[in-house]
This record gives structure tokens, sequence and C-alpha cells, in this order.
């Protein structure tokens, strides 16, 4: 659906995107998650043809974005952080306009505009003022506007900021609903909001891509942290001359348990193995009963950290496809 080919942005000196290569499939949901400034507004403006790429290629549904720009544009919907709303106009007023905007054929201006309203639950304010609406009824209406025409692309950036947690779930729903009609693309810095919505995830950090995976993979590496936790009844200098001694160990920590005579321990076992039968054994021969043992699972916030904090490390199966830092040359050099 969107083939991106060495997509580079510079602004001056710096590079905001380096050399990007990558593919959005049909009929899913994407998520742009990564810190603030990580380059994911950048990469989404050059794909709606909001910015200009310095170098590189974006192809849209076949069409080049840059040598077809009309063609490309019309298979894209697009809601920016801030959604392009006239607060003076009435909703039905704004969708009207934006439809011819969009050069929606008249006789198919009426049944948009019912169905874009219908597809986002707006239909009891089309006579209501924009400026009086809640934040996220506004979103809706720029989620509306974002779907005139039909595109076979939505772009969302940021579609939750600023919005309390009842707003939150009801457009995180409606993102759900466009996604079985849609390919859909977010950006987000909100872990839970991207593993809550998306079928598949690019993370980006220090301007590199550290992880492209499916929600579901990344639910695994939660599960796949190796680390073994344990409340154990003996002395903090008896554990560590054990843990010292044991090859399959690769790390530990040590801390006063709550229970009395008692230490919580967290060992990080070689490669990740399941090494708990043998701490159950090396427990017993040392005569140190086990009072709690459990698998420590990585939530997907660990995960992130952890990969946001390497420059260098690309997971398995995925391309190093850098997005550097974005500048505030964003903001000041844009073309429609």
């Amino acid at each position: 659906m969107i083939e991106i080919k060495n997509l580079v942005k510079r602004y001056g000196r710096h590079m905001a995107v380096d050399h990007l290569n990558c593919k959005i499939q049909d009929g899913q949901i994407y998520g742009f998650l990564g810190p603030n400034g990580a380059g994911k507004s950048t990469t989404m403006n050059i794909i709606t043809g909001y910015l200009a790429a310095s170098e590189g290629e974006v192809v849209v549904d076949g069409h080049d974005i840059l040598e077809e720009p009309e063609e490309a544009k019309k298979c894209i919907g697009y809601l920016p952080e801030v959604p392009p709303l006239y607060m003076d106009m009435r909703v039905g007023e704004y969708l009207e306009f934006a439809a011819k905007l969009k050069k929606v054929p008249k006789d198919k201006v009426e049944h948009e505009l019912e169905r874009v309203s219908k597809e986002t639950s707006i239909e009891n304010v089309q006579r209501t003022l924009i400026k009086t609406l809640s934040k996220g009824y506004r979103q809706r209406v720029g989620l509306a506007y974002a779907l005139l025409g039909d595109p076979k692309i939505l772009i969302l950036d940021e579609p939750t900021v600023g919005l309390d947690p009842k707003q939150i779930i009801e457009i995180r729903e409606l993102i759900r609903k466009l996604g079985q009609r849609h390919t859909v693309i977010l950006s987000s810095h909100i872990l839970s909001e991207v593993s809550a919505v998306c079928d598949h995830v690019l993370i980006l950090s220090h301007g590199r891509l550290v992880a492209s995976e499916t929600t579901e993979n990344l639910g695994k590496r939660s599960e796949m942290s190796g680390k073994i936790q344990m409340t154990v009844r003996a002395s903090k200098k008896h554990l560590s001359m054990i843990f010292d001694g044991m090859e399959d160990v690769k790390d530990y920590s040590i801390e006063p348990s709550e229970e009395a005579d008692c230490c919580d321990v967290v060992v990080e076992p070689e490669g990740r193995k399941d090494i708990r039968e043998l701490l159950f054994y090396r427990m017993a021969e040392e005569k140190c009963p086990i009072r709690a043992m459990m698998l420590k699972k990585s939530s997907l916030e660990d995960i992130f950290l952890e990969l946001t904090e390497s420059d260098v490390i690309i997971p398995e199966g995925t391309e190093d496809e850098n997005i550097s830092e974005e500048s505030e040359g964003d903001k000041e050099e844009q073309e429609s």
C-alpha cells in the first residue's frame, strides 16, 4: 500500500530522516511509536505530501508522491495533531466546505456527509458551532474531514492528545472500527495506546527504527525476559556465595524481604534459560528454603525503555531503517 525507499529529510546540517526504507501493508493498523522528537511526524508529513523529502521516494498505492501528487493524495486521509477546523463554522457547513476542497463530485457530497458523520457519530451536532464542541467531538469532526472521499489510507498524528480518559476510549474504539475498512497509520508516544489499537508497531528512537513487530510479538517479548523472582529464607551473604558459583546465572540482585529471615532475589540466567528447577535443587542442597518463585515478565513499558535507550541494537527481522530526531524546522519548513 505504501512503500518508502531511501527517504531522506534534511534541515541544513541536521538530518531528520536518514535513508528510511519500509513498507506499509494493506488492511492493518500501524503504530509509529517513540519519544517526542523521534521523527514520527516528519515521516508522516512526507508520506502525505505535506513536507517535501530531500531524497528518496514515497509510493502510495502505486503513485509516486512527487510525480503523481494528486493521485497519491486521493488515497490518503490525514488528521494532524491539531485538526484544521474553522471554529466559527457549523459542523455541517465545515464538512460541506471540506468536501468541495477535496473535489468530491457534487452529486455525491450529500451522501459523503451522511456517511462520514455516521462513521464518526457526529450526526447530532451538524448545526453546532465547532468552537462550542468538546475536544473529543472536535477530534471526531477532524476524523470526518479525513474520511471524506473514502481514502484507502488514514494517517493520524497523535489522535488522542489532550483528551480525557473517556474521550480517549471513544476515539480508540472509533479507530479500531475504521481499521476494518482502511489502512490506518497513527503516531503516538503512549505505548498503551499503540498496543491497544494497532496490529503492527514501528518503534523509533534517537533517529533509528529499533523495532518492527506485531503487537502479538511484542506481547511474547514481555514473556521472554527470563528473569526469576524468589523469596528465600537465607542470608544475603550465603545467597551471594551460591549465585557467584553458578555458571548459569548471568546477574542477580538481593534485597531484604518483608518476610522474617528472608531475602527477595531477582536472578537473570545466561541466555534467558529457564533455570527454575536448577535453582530449586541448589537451594535445597544449601538448605535455603524457597518461600516463593515466579518468572518475572517484562511489561511493555520495560520493552519500550530497553529499545529506546539503545542507538545500535536492531531486533532480528528488522531492517536497519533510520529515522533521525525531528528538528524545529519541521514546523517552519512545510509545504502543502
